[in-house]
């Protein structure tokens, strides 16, 4: 068999055939149509012979009961009795010769469907559309009627004039069943109306005016978002003010932003302040197990809050956690907010040993960019178990929810009332229009990412507010007021220094650190709130309690001389930021850390900031090399992520480096040893980005200022030694006693001018290195961790206080302290 190119197969052999090609047709329009469109055989008879088939079982009929009936005279005797079916017949005969001259004569059928049809329907065309539908729909009722009165005549062998009225009599008869049925069918649905109603209730508080005491004078460090709700709030006590002049008061506030901040408390204020009616709404009202309950929800709420708004002239809605109601689902990250985020870098477990955090010590933009980038790689990798997981979903605004919700808050006003829609438009009278409900629609939440655009738009939400974390002023001003509530002897200045120290608390945050220091002052046997309980109470919340284990002594000072290195480096070159506190004691993820926050505002990054950063980052390679004669441990993986990272960023993206091109285009068009994503393996993609000059910038970057920090970490060794000392004697330290061990001056707790004696220098160099041989050997130090000791204090009797080491939080692993001696220094045991 061949295959011709537009033919089906021919027989091998045979002539070739030539062939038009297969074009295809449009099927023709009706209207294109001259004639009418022909008719199949089965449509031209289906009528007929249902209508023969019907005169034959009459007729069947009838010879069953007269068997001895001739059929002539049986077929003509149904045909007189049974005269409609001929007529039907007939008229379908008739119908069926009009659609065959239809189909073969043009003339006949343009005359039939433009003249006739056609002019018929331009004559009702004339008519009131509603006029027809309504003529038409009586035309089928009389049809019906006439259909069932004909069938009423046949069963009661009446007369048609008076069969119909044999309709009420069959009714009554059937009353009893058609009750029951009536009965059932009402008691399911009151049943389902009941449940339904029921799970409809609940989930909103109403709070009538004076039942808050919570006033705007309350809310602290949140100004500027206060003046403007609080014009809000003028608008909605007189409305007139705007509306007379041609404006509308807001209909819906957003309040966004970190959680703590003062969300809820403003919108307490709002309930204490207004002379309207507060409704509060609970965040899992409308979240319901069965489908349509939530609508129900929405539905009664609103229907509520307009009866309130008509009672008072206005009403307020609150809507906490609106994100729970208006979402669509996102993916939310793992990552955690403040200075004190201790989330490392790299992914927890991934080298099977604990890191240094060595993310904690940088700034905040750094350690954000620094996560976010590590986010990237994570999720264009082949797994997904880092850091960061996502998740995705409908959320608790589902099943209807949040459209009812839409279409409540500005929805389509109509009259409302049964009075009003139908009594009054019966008699002829416009209903009235619905009144101005002046409901204030408030919502809180900390995901304005995830609510739904449709929400947030203009009338419904009018005005979205940003409730971040307080200015310092703004931190004052809270601590003052949380202060004045317990008995306390802490001073401006020292309100005035935990504000500064606290960059990112809010009032929630600063409220529980006040009570916080309160728990530990009464702990201690005392009634007031000093300034060490204070910052006792910022340590166990920032970085809450240590772990209860505790370091081998080679250890515990190899922690210290690397944590020392990090602080030492950042006080010298990073000035852009302030030591908060430092600390060896071990966290879940963690064996030490130093974390840094900015002393102000800042919005721009420069390169010696970054440069200083990469510095902090090294200072822990290249001191763990100078105090261990070379040697270093993994915990410096984190901090060398860190540093490789935003050297990269400086030579490759931001201009900062040795060359101006940006290293992401170069990527995405795969030349300048980049490569394209995608492309070769991982192997040949880490060869391309090693052998490429900007890998090798980037190690040249990281080379400088590693030799400037190893310069730096020697001119600074006395320092180190002296904040490791620190470190290991008080295991954590706050940012101002770390200064002062720096510098030789006082602290709050710790008086760095015993670290600036030649005793000190000696005693902390030969206890460094017993520790070095103690780390060689895999053993004890030979000597124990020095106790320092003022002078002044000591000619102490045994009952005297402890040393200010100890007053600080020292532990007891460095031997207790015995009377004496001379110097400032005293080795337990000498």
């Amino acid at each position: 068999m061949s295959q011709t190119e537009n033919g089906p197969a021919t027989p091998m052999g045979s002539k070739d055939i030539e062939r038009s090609p297969m074009v295809f047709q449009s099927r023709e329009r009706d209207s294109e149509r001259l004639t009418r469109k022909p008719l199949g055989w089965w449509d031209r008879s289906k009528i007929l012979l249902v209508l023969l088939g019907s005169w034959t079982v009459l007729l069947w009929a009838l010879l069953a009961r007269v068997p001895t009936l001739p059929l002539g005279i049986a077929a003509q005797r149904t045909a007189i009795s049974h005269s409609w079916l001929l007529v039907l017949a007939g008229l379908e005969v008739i119908r069926q010769i009009h659609y065959f001259v239809s189909e073969r004569s043009a003339r006949y059928h343009q005359f039939w469907t433009k003249r006739v049809f056609g002019g018929l329907n331009r004559r009702t065309s004339k008519m009131n559309q509603w006029n027809r539908y309504r003529l038409g729909r009586a035309v089928k009722v009389l049809f019906f009627l006439v259909i069932l009165d004909l069938v009423l005549a046949k069963i009661f062998n009446l007369p048609p004039a008076i069969a119909l009225f044999q309709l009420p009599v069959l009714l009554f008869q059937a009353m009893p069943f058609i009750l029951q049925l009536v009965f059932a069918f009402f008691f399911v649905i009151f049943q389902f109306v009941g449940l339904f109603w029921f799970l409809s209730r609940g989930g909103s508080e109403i709070i009538l005016p004076d039942d808050m005491d919570v006033r705007f004078s309350d809310v602290k460090g949140q100004d500027n978002v206060l003046a403007k709700v609080k014009q809000t709030m003028l608008f909605l006590e007189k409305p007139e003010a705007i509306e007379e002049k041609g404006g509308k008061v807001p209909k819906g506030i957003l309040l966004w932003g970190p959680p703590g901040t003062g969300k809820t408390m403003m919108a307490k204020a709002v309930a204490g302040e207004t002379s309207k009616p507060f409704l509060f709404v609970d965040p899992g009202a409308f979240i319901q197990m069965f489908m349509g309950v939530g609508v129900l929800k929405v539905k009664a709420l609103f229907r509520k809050a307009r009866k309130l708004a008509l009672r008072y002239g206005g009403m307020i809605l609150f809507f906490d956690e609106a994100d729970s109601l208006g979402n669509r689902g996102i993916a939310v990250g793992g990552r955690g907010q403040g200075p004190f985020d201790r989330t490392p870098l790299t992914r927890p477990g991934s080298v099977g040993q604990h890191v240094c955090n060595g993310i904690s010590y940088l700034a905040p933009a750094t350690r954000d960019f620094l996560r976010q980038r590590v986010v990237q790689v994570e999720e264009q990798g082949p797994k997904r178990d880092g850091i960061i997981a996502g998740f995705g979903g409908m959320g608790g605004g589902g099943m209807g929810v949040l459209p009812a919700l839409l279409s409540e808050l500005d929805g389509m006003e109509k009259p409302r009332g049964f009075f009003n829609r139908q009594i009054r438009r019966a008699l002829g009278m416009k209903p009235k229009q619905p009144p101005k409900y002046r409901i204030l629609t408030m919502m809180a939440t900390n995901l304005p990412e995830a609510l739904d655009p449709a929400l947030l738009r203009p009338g419904r939400i009018d005005r979205m507010y940003k409730v971040g974390y307080p200015s310092k002023n703004g931190r004052i001003d809270t601590y003052r007021k949380y202060l004045g509530k317990v008995s306390h002897v802490i001073t401006e200045d020292e309100i005035d220094r935990i504000a500064t120290i606290t960059p990112y608390y809010g009032g929630a945050q600063i409220e529980d650190l006040v009570n916080a220091a309160l728990i530990h002052a009464i702990e201690d046997g005392r009634d007031t709130v000093e300034w060490k309980d204070m910052v006792k109470a910022k340590q166990l919340l920032d970085l809450g309690p240590p772990e209860d284990v505790e370091y081998i002594e080679r250890e515990r000072h190899a922690v210290a001389v690397h944590e020392a290195c990090h602080a030492v480096v950042a006080y010298r070159v990073r000035h852009h930021l302030t030591i908060d506190i430092a600390t060896i004691e071990k966290g879940g993820d963690y064996l030490g850390m130093v974390a840094s926050i900015p002393p102000e505002d800042q919005f721009t990054r420069w390169r010696s900031e970054y440069e200083a950063d990469i510095m902090v980052s090294l200072a822990s390679l290249i001191g763990e090399r100078i105090f261990f004669a070379g040697d270093s441990s993994s915990g410096v993986s984190g901090d060398l992520e860190s540093a490789t990272l935003i050297a990269t960023m400086m030579e490759g993206y931001w201009g900062m480096g040795s060359t101006v091109a940006s290293h992401g285009v170069t990527k995405e068009i795969g030349i300048g040893g980049g490569g394209k994503p995608g492309k070769g393996g991982e192997g040949k993609q880490e060869k391309d980005f090693l052998e490429s000059s900007l890998g090798y910038r980037i190690e040249g970057k990281l080379a400088e200022v590693l030799e400037r920090t190893k310069q730096l970490v020697e001119e600074n060794r006395h320092a180190v030694l002296a904040v490791a000392h620190a470190l290991e004697a008080n295991k954590t330290v706050t940012g101002e006693d770390l200064e002062a061990v720096i510098e030789g001056r006082p602290g709050p707790l710790i008086d760095g001018r015993m670290y600036h004696t030649p005793e000190f220098v000696a005693t902390a160099e030969a206890y460094h290195a017993a520790a070095v041989e103690a780390h060689k050997q895999y053993s004890r130090p030979s000597m124990p961790l020095p106790v320092l000791r003022p002078r002044e204090l000591e000619p102490e009797p045994a009952s005297a206080q402890a040393s200010p080491a100890t007053e600080a939080g020292a532990p007891d692993g460095g031997g207790e302290d015995r009377p004496g001696g001379d110097g400032p220094w005293k080795r337990p045991g000498a």
